[in-house]
Parts: structure tokens; C-alpha cells; sequence
């Protein structure tokens, strides 16, 4: 099961996925956490360690696993029945992979991992395209490949919520962790 959660910046995207996960830890599910996010300046370390304590007290047997690049590899290693994977998040990833330079080789990977992938994956995701028009091409890059990356996604997901306020919109499948 393909779950995709999308919202802006502090949305509750991440709380909403995290209680997703809790009701597949319910079931008896193991959880991973898949981190994205590179701690490269010191807010950015900041960030990563706020989800790294939220995480310490929401009460589910995390195992963490940190992939800021080779995604589909991580879910293809990873993923298996009984299991649900949370990442955190795809735009993260996305920036890492255009920074690389060879975007839609690990797009493609990862759709296909994802389409093949047993068990559950929760995948988060901000929804950057609401704004003004980026003044550089690699923001507008960025905003255009999120846009496409979240519409290959939300096709395959048996799932799609977004979040604003807090407050959890389904665009796609049963409504839960609400």
C-alpha cells in the first residue's frame, strides 16, 4: 500500500504520517524511517534533530535508516511484508537527486520501486507549487519536478491526503489516522 502525504511547510504533513504509521504498528507492523535530509548548515541540523526528538516520543519501535540518495534502492533493500516504511520527505531527496545532475534515471527507479514494494510506505512530501514563479532556473526546476513527481506518485498510491493547518484533506482512498 502506497501512501502519499502532502502539504506545505509545517502543515502536520509529518504528524499525519506518523500517525498513519502508528496504525500499522497496531496491526503489527515493524516501522522504519527512511530520513532524506542532509544535515549540511546548522539549521538544517536543527531541523533534523526536532524530528529526530518528536520521534523518541511518540511511542512506535522506529528503526531509522538515512538515504539521501539511492531511495529505490533503500525501499527495494528494505520494504517487505508486515513492514511499513516512512519517508521523510521526497522533496528533500528531490533536491539532493537535481543537485546530483542525473534526475530521471532515480525517478524512474524509484516509481519502479515503489509499484513492486511489499509491505506499506508512507511517503511525505511538501507541496511546493502554490507560491510566485521561482527567479532562478534551478528553483523553478525544482518546483516543476515536484509537480510531476507528486502527480507520478498520487497515480500509483492507493492513498493520497493533503495537509493544511493541521487538518487532513483525502484527494484519494479511505479516509484513516485522522
Amino acid at each position: 500500500m502506497i501512501n502519499l502525504v502532502l502539504g506545505g511547510a509545517r502543515s502536520g504533513k509529518s504528524r499525519h504520517g506518523v500517525a498513519l504509521v502508528a496504525d500499522y504498528v497496531a496491526k503489527g507492523y515493524e516501522c522504519l524511517f527512511v530520513a532524506t535530509a542532509q544535515g549540511l548548515d546548522e539549521e538544517m541540523q536543527a531541523r533534523i534533530a526536532r524530528h529526530q526528538d518528536e520521534r523518541r516520543w511518540d511511542g512506535l519501535p522506529w528503526q531509522t535508516l538515512e538515504c539521501p540518495l539511492d531511495l529505490s534502492a533503500c525501499i527495494d533493500n528494505h520494504a517487505r511484508e508486515n513492514r511499513v516504511i516512512l519517508v521523510d520527505c521526497l522533496t528533500l531527496w528531490l533536491s539532493n537527486q537535481l543537485l546530483q545532475g542525473d534526475w530521471q534515471p532515480a525517478k524512474a527507479a524509484l516509481l519502479s520501486s515503489l509499484q513492486s514494494a511489499p509491505g506499506s510506505i508512507v511517503l511525505i512530501s511538501n507541496e511546493v507549487g502554490w507560491g510566485v514563479v521561482p527567479a532562478d532556473p534551478l528553483s523553478r526546476r525544482f518546483v516543476d519536478e515536484a509537480g510531476w513527481l507528486h502527480q507520478a506518485i498520487a497515480e500509483l498510491a492507493d492513498s493520497v491526503v493533503l495537509v493544511s493547518a493541521g487538518l487532513p484533506l483525502h484527494l484519494k482512498g479511505a479516509a484513516s489516522a485522522s
